[in-house]
């Protein structure tokens, strides 16, 4: 939440919260709210592991990149070290996603805030 200079708490959304929401938003029960997210998650790990995209109209889409083996430095010894080749996760936002954000964060949005 803003406060007088800038923002003071960090808000984070756990997946117990994500399930809280899914039972509030009309699932029977939290059990139930707590499969629908296991699998959702875990359809979206299976789907990056076989090396599909996952596209989610309005949110974003999901994809497996890989990374070059490079040479790193360990920040304490300054040490060159080897990094392995690897793939990572990439999450790029629907253009509604990024448009939702920028409108909620600007300042006229942010309550108690005067332009």
């Amino acid at each position: 939440m803003p406060s007088g200079s800038g923002w003071s708490t960090v808000l984070l959304m756990t997946k117990a919260d994500l399930i809280e929401v899914v039972s509030h938003a009309g699932a029977p029960t939290r059990r139930d709210s707590e499969i629908i997210i296991e699998t959702i998650f875990s359809s979206v790990v299976e789907a990056l592991r076989a090396g599909d995209k996952v596209e989610i109209r309005g949110f974003g889409s999901f994809r497996v990149r890989q990374r070059e083996a490079r040479m790193g430095r360990n920040p304490k010894t300054g040490e060159p070290v080897a990094v392995p080749a690897r793939k990572v996760a990439f999450f790029k936002p629907s253009k509604e996603l990024r448009d939702g954000i920028n409108a909620a964060t600007t300042p006229a949005a942010l309550p108690g805030r005067v332009n």
